[in-house]
C-alpha cells in the first residue's frame, strides 16, 4: 500500500455567496499519477488553490504528510514540497534555462553568483530526471514542451514531492507529450505523487492510476482508471453519455451558395499559394500539424496579419480586408486560438467582453445605451447557456468554456455570415465541447460558414463537411467528409515539399 501524501477532507469555499466548492473530498498517494477532472467550472482549479495557499477555505480538514496543514501563501506550500506547473507558463524568455530553474536561489561564490556552478548544476539535474536540454540556452528560443520540461526540472530541484500539472499538454506535440509521460513515469518512480488536471481522455486512461471526478462544486467520486471506461467518467462529470460518432456525410444544401473565395493567398513560407472555397452553411475543417500555415490563414483572411499576394471574394465580390474592421465590415468574425491574449478582455465585464465588436450599435448622441448593451448581451449568453453570476461578471472570473461562450455571443450580436473557429475547444471539457459543437451545428443550419482550425483529428472528423489539409504552409488536399479518414489526413498533414 503507497504512503498517503495528501487527504483533503470536506473542502468548502465561497465567493461573494457563490459556493465555490461543497464538501470536497481528494486523495493522494506517494509515487501516484491521479487525475482531477470535471467540467470547466466543477472547482478542479479553486481546490488545488486552497491545497497551495492562494484561497483560504472556509471549512475542512487538509493533512499533508500526516500533519495537518494550513498554507497562508504560495511560499509555504512551495517550501513544504509542492509545486504546480501552470497551463500558462510564467516564465523569463530573456533568460537562461539555468537562470529560471535558480533564480532566487542562484548559487554564490565571493558575494557574485556562480554562473558556472548554476549551469553545472543544471545540467546534473536535467541528468537525473532524463532531460536534454543545455542549461545555457536563453530559454525563449526552446518549444513550449521543453520549456515546460524546465519548469519540472525547477519543481524537482526545489525537492517536490507533489507536483500538479494543469493541462500540460494543451500546447505540446504528440513527441513531446510521449516524452513528458517518460519524466512522469520517472517521477512516479520516485515516490512524487502527481495531480493532473486534463481533458483529454485518452491521456487519462494511458497515465493516471486513479482519477477524482468533480461537477458544480462537488465530489462526485473516486475510480481506478484501469477500471472505468470513457463513457463512464463523460457521465461522471456532466450526468449524461456524450457521443463523438464521425459525420459520415456532408450536410451541405446541394447547390449552396459560395460566400467565401480565396485565390493563390500568399506570406512569406507561412502561406504558400493557398486556394480554397467555402459555402453557405457549410464547415469546413482546417487539418495539419503545428506549424502548418493554418491559424496564419486565418489571421490573413480577417486582416489580422498582412499578406503578400492573392485575391479574397466574399459573395462574388473582390474584397480588400487590410485591418479586422474591414474583416467585420464584410461580415467576418474570428475566434482566436490564443483568446486570452487576442480575444478576452479578462478585467472587463461579460456584458463589455460580448458587445465590444458593435458598439456602434449602442452608441447614441455619442452615449452608449447601456440598457440595450446589456439587454442583448443577457439574451445571446442565455441563448448560449453561458454560466455567469450576472452580465456584470468579470470574465477572468469564468471558467474557460464560458469565456469561448462569450466571445462567440461577440460574433452572434454582429450577426456575421462566415465565422472563423480557431481550436475552439481548446482547454475546455467534454461537456462545454459539446455544447460548442452543438452550437457549430445550429449555426451551419441558420446558413452560416464556419471555417473550423483544429488539432484533434476526432474533432475534425466530427464536425467537418469538408476537410482541408496543410502542411508547411501548402494546401496538401482537400476531402469530402465521407472519404476522410484519420489516416488519408495524416498522410496529407505530413506530405512535405519535394526539393
Amino acid at each position: 500500500m503507497q504512503n498517503v501524501l495528501l487527504e483533503m477532507t470536506g473542502i468548502h469555499k465561497r465567493f461573494h455567496g457563490v459556493h465555490a466548492l461543497k464538501g470536497v473530498d481528494f486523495q493522494l498517494r506517494s509515487g501516484e499519477v491521479h487525475a482531477l477532472m470535471g467540467e470547466n467550472g466543477a472547482g478542479k482549479s479553486t481546490l488545488m488553490k486552497v491545497f497551495t495557499g492562494i484561497h483560504k477555505r472556509d471549512e475542512g480538514e487538509i493533512v499533508l504528510y500526516g500533519e495537518p496543514v494550513n498554507f497562508s501563501n504560495i511560499k509555504e506550500s512551495q517550501d513544504a514540497g509542492i509545486s504546480m506547473i501552470h497551463q500558462e507558463l510564467n516564465m523569463m524568455n530573456h533568460l537562461t534555462v539555468a537562470q529560471n530553474i535558480y533564480i532566487g536561489r542562484e548559487p554564490m561564490s565571493g558575494g557574485l553568483i556562480d554562473d558556472k556552478k548554476m549551469v553545472e548544476d543544471a545540467a546534473e539535474l536535467f541528468a537525473r530526471i532524463g532531460v536534454k536540454i543545455d542549461p545555457s540556452t536563453s530559454l525563449g528560443t526552446l518549444t513550449v514542451g521543453k520549456q515546460q520540461m524546465v519548469e519540472i526540472a525547477k519543481a524537482v530541484s526545489r525537492n517536490a514531492k507533489i507536483l500538479i500539472l494543469d493541462e500540460p499538454t494543451a500546447a505540446l506535440t504528440q513527441a513531446e507529450v510521449e516524452e513528458l509521460f517518460k519524466i512522469m513515469r520517472d517521477l512516479q518512480a520516485k515516490g512524487i505523487g502527481m495531480i493532473y488536471i486534463s481533458h483529454r481522455m485518452d491521456e487519462i486512461k494511458r497515465i493516471s492510476d486513479r482519477i477524482t471526478v468533480m461537477r458544480d462544486g462537488e465530489y462526485v467520486g473516486t475510480v481506478d482508471t484501469n477500471a472505468v471506461t470513457k463513457d463512464e467518467i463523460i457521465n461522471m462529470m456532466i450526468g449524461r453519455v456524450v457521443y463523438e460518432d464521425p459525420k459520415t456525410q456532408s450536410e451541405v444544401p446541394e447547390g449552396a451558395e459560395v460566400v467565401l473565395e480565396v485565390k493563390n493567398l500568399c506570406s512569406g513560407k507561412t502561406i504558400r499559394d493557398v486556394s480554397f472555397t467555402l459555402r453557405r452553411g457549410e464547415i469546413l475543417g482546417f487539418s495539419g500539424l503545428m506549424g502548418a500555415g493554418r491559424t496564419e490563414v486565418a489571421r490573413a483572411i480577417f486582416g489580422a496579419d498582412p499578406y503578400d499576394s492573392g485575391e479574397i471574394y466574399v459573395k462574388g465580390e473582390k474584397v480588400s480586408i487590410k485591418t479586422p474592421v474591414d474583416a467585420v465590415k464584410h461580415s467576418i468574425g474570428y475566434l482566436s486560438e490564443d483568446r486570452k491574449r487576442y480575444g478576452l478582455m479578462l478585467f472587463k465585464s461579460v456584458a463589455e467582453n460580448t458587445a465590444i465588436a458593435s458598439m456602434d450599435r449602442y452608441i447614441s448622441g455619442g452615449l452608449i445605451n447601456d440598457g440595450k448593451l446589456k439587454d442583448e448581451a443577457v439574451e445571446y449568453n442565455e441563448k448560449l447557456r453561458t454560466k455567469t453570476p450576472s452580465i456584470d461578471q468579470l470574465l477572468k472570473n469564468l471558467s474557460g468554456g464560458n469565456q469561448q461562450k462569450v466571445i462567440i455571443a461577440r460574433w452572434l450580436i454582429q450577426d456575421c455570415d462566415i465565422l472563423i473557429f480557431d481550436e475552439p475547444t481548446r482547454g475546455i471539457d467534454v461537456g462545454a465541447k459539446s455544447e460548442i459543437y452543438t452550437l457549430m451545428n445550429e449555426l451551419a443550419k441558420q446558413g452560416k460558414a464556419i471555417i473550423m482550425i483544429s488539432s484533434e483529428l476526432v474533432e475534425i472528423l466530427r464536425m467537418s463537411d469538408r476537410v482541408l489539409v496543410m502542411c508547411e504552409g501548402r494546401k496538401t488536399g482537400e476531402l469530402d467528409i465521407s472519404e476522410a479518414t484519420q489516416e488519408n489526413i495524416m498522410q496529407l498533414a505530413t506530405m512535405r515539399e519535394e526539393n
